[in-house]
């Protein structure tokens, strides 16, 4: 979802950074890791660490970003280029897709409901709805129980390394549209600038690809 199909990437950074600042951080290059792409619970983490802050303050810095990031996302997110196309393709063939997010329920819901309003997901699944969230498989090896197919069966679109490192170990062709941070190339890992340049044929042929690959 993120940086995928909306772009709200920028804004959660802009969120970390806030919340880093008030622990008297700035973010800069080096961070960008362990924020863009990450889930709520690890850039929390990740801020206490580098501002040598209690892990007892952890909740806390988890709630002042989700609760920042919510009001962002709340207030509008524009569609990547070309999602809004990509998404019209796949209802008007009947390809059933669903959301995968590390971002909370609430974010996840509040986006769902506003810039994804009326797009026909089979599900969506938020960082909320497995043990563990991305870069781990579990969100990708559920959703593809959820579609009722295997995870080879599946083309995850991605635009990070973590959420390309969960889709790929969990055994899904990966569509890579990088965004703020550089995805390195890999078997079973297909690449486009832009999503106006991915179509039905494109996601076919990534399944293809990952197959040869893995023969």
């Amino acid at each position: 979802m993120d940086g995928t199909l909306v772009d709200t990437e920028v804004l959660w950074w802009e969120t970390a950074d806030e919340v880093a600042a008030g622990l008297g951080h700035r973010l800069s290059g080096t961070d960008a890791p362990q924020v863009v792409g990450r889930a709520v619970a690890d850039t929390a983490a990740h801020l206490i660490e580098v501002t040598g802050g209690a892990a007892a303050a952890l909740p806390a810095v988890a709630a002042a970003l989700a609760e920042s990031f919510f009001r962002k996302v709340d207030a509008g997110a524009p569609l990547r280029p070309g999602a809004a196309a990509l998404l019209t393709a796949l209802e008007r063939s009947e390809v059933p897709f669903a959301l995968v997010s590390a971002s909370p329920r609430s974010v996840v819901d509040a986006v769902v409901a506003g810039s994804l309003a009326g797009v026909g997901f089979a599900f969506t699944l938020s960082a909320d709805d497995t043990v563990r969230t991305k870069p781990h498989p579990d969100p990708y090896r559920a959703a593809a129980a959820r579609l009722g197919v295997p995870a080879a069966a599946c083309v995850a679109v991605e635009d990070s390394p973590d959420g390309t490192a969960s889709a790929h170990a969990a055994g899904c062709a990966v569509l890579v549209v990088p965004s703020l941070l550089t995805v390195e190339p890999a078997r079973g890992r297909t690449f486009a600038r832009s999503l106006e340049e991915v179509d039905l044929g494109v996601l076919s042929d990534c399944l293809r690809t990952s197959e040869t690959s893995e023969s």
